[in-house]
C-alpha cells in the first residue's frame, strides 16, 4: 500500500468514527497532497482532532489498548519494577502488573526489542497498549520523579531511628522497593491535593485510596505479600508500636516533601484482614486562610462577621466531621489575632500551631478534659476562648457561662443546620434563657467541590430539573455549568473546594422562641423570616455563580 492510500485509509477511519467531518478531512488531502506531510500530521497541525484521538482510533482498529493519562494513573508497583534509563530509551511507560503480566503503554509498541527486554528484565509477560510520544516522556517526568525525589531519611518522623534499630524492629523491610513505594504513597498523596490516605487490607491485596477534595479515589493496589513491610513503616514514621496489631493506635510524624515539611496524624485500626492505617494529612497553610478564602458570599459573610467582632457571646460552627469547621474558627481566629488579645485555646488535637496563640492540648487520659481546661482559662483572664468541641454538658455550661461573662467564646457542635445547634444546647441540660442570652452565632456549614475552572461547560439546563433541585420556579438561572474532566484535575471535573454556608443571627425574636422551647423547625422558619439564607439555598446561589454544580450541591446537602 502506498502512503497516500494508508494516510487516505487513516482518513475515512477518522471520519467514520466522528473524530473529524467529511469537510474536514478534504481539506486535510489537499495539504497532505501539497505538501507532502503525513495526514495524522496534517491533521493535528490543522487542529481537526488531537493526536492522542487519532491513536485511539488506530489502536481500536488494530485491537490494541489506546492509554490516555488524563484517566490513566500507573501503578507504582508497575512503574518500580521498570528502570527509568530503560523507559526513556524505548518511550514506554509501565501501567499496572498482575503477578504474570506487565502493561505498558508504548509510542510504538510493534518494537520487538524493547519488548524482549522488557520480558527479560520484569520476568513477566509484556501487554503493551500505545500513547502518544510526548505523553508517554510526561507520565516517565512526572511519575518516576515522584517516586524518585523524597529522601528515605525524609519518612522516619522527627526523632531518627539509625539503620541497626530498624531492621531490628520484627516484620518490618527496609529494602529499598518499600522504602520507594512509601516515598511514592505520600509525595503522590500530597501532589494530588489529598486530604487522608487509606491503606487498607483487602481479602487478596492491599487496596491504597486518597481523599480528595472530600471523595474518595482508588490509586493502587498492592500484593498482600508486601502488606505487613508497607503497614510496619507507616507505623514506625509514627512513632507506634509494630509489635501491637490487636489494639488501635494513634501517632504523628513530619515528613519532609519536595522541601516542604508536612503534617500527618496516623491512625492504626485492627481488621478482620490485617491493620488498616489511615494518614490524615495536616496542611500547614490552612491556618492562614482567610474568611474570604472560604467561599462565602458577601451577604452571609457580613452576618458571621457582625457577632465574632463583638467582645463577648458564644459563635458555634455545626456539621459533620471533614466539612471544614476547625479551618472556619481557624480564619476567625486570624482576624481576631493580636498583640492586645488574650486567646485561648483547648484542642483535640491541636492539629495546627498558631503564632501569638495559647493552645491547650486536650488529654483525657491526664484528667485534662474540655471542661476542665475550660475552667483553668476563666482564671487566666483571656479575651477570646476557642474550644475545640462542645461534647458534654458541662462543657457546654461552662462555655455559655463564660459567653455571659464577657468573654468571647469559640466552639463547635455536631448538628445538621444552624437552628439544631440551638435545641441542641437546651437538649444538653443547659437552660433555655441561658442559650438564649449567650449565643450570639451558628454558622452550619458543608464542604462542596468547585468545578475545574479549566474545563467546566456551560449549558441549559430542563426548568423542571432546577425546580426539583430547589430553585424557585419565578427565578430559575438560563444557564448553569457541569463538571466534565480534564488532566489538571484528573478527570474529576472538579478542583479545590469550598464551603455552603448558613449564618443563623440569634435575635431577640429566636431567643424568645429558645425559651418558649420552640422547635428546631420554628427556629429555622423564623430566621429565614430574618434574612438567613439555608444552606440549601446558599448551594444554589453557587450553582448560579457557576463555581460548583447541581449534582455537586445535591450531593452534600439533603
Amino acid at each position: 500500500m502506498t502512503v497516500a492510500g494508508a494516510g487516505h485509509r487513516l482518513g475515512q477511519l477518522l471520519m467514520r468514527s466522528g473524530v473529524i467531518t467529511e469537510r474536514q478531512l478534504a481539506d486535510a488531502l489537499e495539504v497532505h497532497k501539497a505538501t507532502g506531510e503525513r495526514l495524522g500530521r496534517v491533521i493535528v497541525d490543522l487542529g481537526y482532532a488531537t493526536q492522542s484521538a487519532i491513536l485511539s482510533v488506530m489502536a481500536a482498529q488494530i485491537g490494541i489498548e489506546h492509554f490516555d493519562f488524563a484517566v490513566v494513573k500507573p501503578d507504582p508497583n508497575a512503574v518500580a519494577s521498570v528502570p527509568r534509563e530503560l523507559a526513556e530509551r524505548y518511550t514506554l511507560m509501565p501501567i499496572s502488573m498482575t503477578d504474570d503480566t506487565l502493561v505498558v503503554a508504548m509510542a510504538d509498541p510493534q518494537n520487538v526489542l524493547a519488548l524482549d527486554d522488557l520480558r527479560i528484565i520484569t520476568g513477566h509477560e509484556i501487554r503493551a497498549g500505545i500513547s502518544t510520544k510526548d505523553d508517554i516522556l510526561g507520565a516517565i517526568d512526572t511519575y518516576y520523579k515522584i517516586a524518585e525525589r523524597s529522601d528515605p531519611s525524609d519518612i522516619i518522623g522527627t526523632d531518627e531511628l539509625d539503620q541497626a534499630e530498624l531492621e531490628s524492629l520484627s516484620g518490618v523491610s527496609t529494602d529499598a522497593p518499600i522504602v520507594k513505594l512509601v516515598n511514592y504513597i505520600i509525595t503522590k498523596a500530597v501532589s494530588e491535593r489529598a486530604s487522608d490516605i487509606h491503606i487498607e487490607p483487602q481479602e487478596s491485596d492491599l487496596r491504597v485510596r486518597f481523599r480528595v477534595d472530600g471523595v474518595l479515589h482508588e490509586v493502587m493496589r498492592s500484593p498482600r505479600s508486601v502488606q505487613a513491610s508497607i503497614v510496619s513503616r507507616f507505623k514506625i514514621m509514627a512513632e507506634m508500636d509494630i509489635a501491637e496489631t490487636r489494639k488501635p493506635q494513634d501517632g504523628h510524624c513530619e515528613v519532609t516533601v519536595s522541601g516542604h515539611k508536612i503534617d500527618f496524624r496516623v491512625s492504626s485500626l485492627p481488621t478482620v484482614y490485617g491493620e488498616r492505617i489511615v494518614l490524615r494529612i495536616l496542611r500547614k497553610d490552612a491556618i492562614l486562610m482567610q474568611l474570604s478564602d472560604l467561599g462565602f458570599l458577601p451577604e452571609s459573610l457580613a452576618r458571621f462577621e457582625s457577632s465574632f467582632r463583638k467582645p463577648y457571646g458564644a459563635i458555634l460552627v455545626t456539621g459533620p466531621t471533614g466539612s471544614g469547621k476547625s479551618t472556619s474558627l481557624y480564619a476567625a481566629i486570624n482576624v481576631l489575632n493580636s498583640p492586645d488579645k488574650h486567646i485561648l485555646t483547648a484542642e483535640d488535637p491541636v492539629e495546627y500551631r498558631v503564632p501569638g496563640v495559647n493552645q491547650c492540648q486536650v488529654n483525657v487520659r491526664a484528667g485534662l478534659t474540655f471542661a476542665r481546661a475550660l475552667r483553668s482559662f476563666l482564671r487566666c483572664s483571656p479575651d477570646i476562648i476557642l474550644v475545640g468541641e462542645i461534647r458534654d454538658q458541662e462543657t457546654a455550661r461552662i462555655g455559655i457561662e463564660s459567653a455571659l461573662t464577657g468573654h468571647l467564646v469559640l466552639s463547635t457542635l455536631h448538628t445538621n443546620d444552624s437552628s439544631g445547634a440551638v435545641t441542641r444546647l437546651v437538649e444538653m441540660g443547659v437552660e433555655p434563657f441561658l442559650v438564649a442570652s449567650a449565643v450570639d452565632c451558628v454558622l452550619a456549614q458543608r464542604l462542596a467541590r468547585r468545578l475545574c475552572p479549566s474545563c467546566k461547560e456551560e449549558y441549559v439546563p430542563k426548568p423542571q430539573t432546577l425546580i426539583d433541585a430547589g430553585f424557585p420556579a419565578d427565578n430559575l438561572p438560563e444557564r448553569i455549568f457541569k463538571a466534565v474532566g480534564c488532566k489538571k484535575c484528573g478527570g474529576t471535573g472538579y478542583l479545590g473546594r469550598l464551603g455552603v454556608h448558613e449564618v443563623l443571627l440569634v435575635s431577640e425574636e429566636i431567643g424568645r422562641l429558645a425559651v418558649a422551647g420552640a422547635t428546631a423547625e420554628e427556629i429555622k422558619r423564623t430566621a429565614v423570616a430574618e434574612g438567613m439564607l439555608t444552606l440549601k439555598q446558599d448551594g444554589l446561589e453557587k450553582v448560579r455563580m457557576g463555581t460548583t454544580s447541581v449534582e455537586e450541591i445535591l450531593r452534600v446537602i439533603v
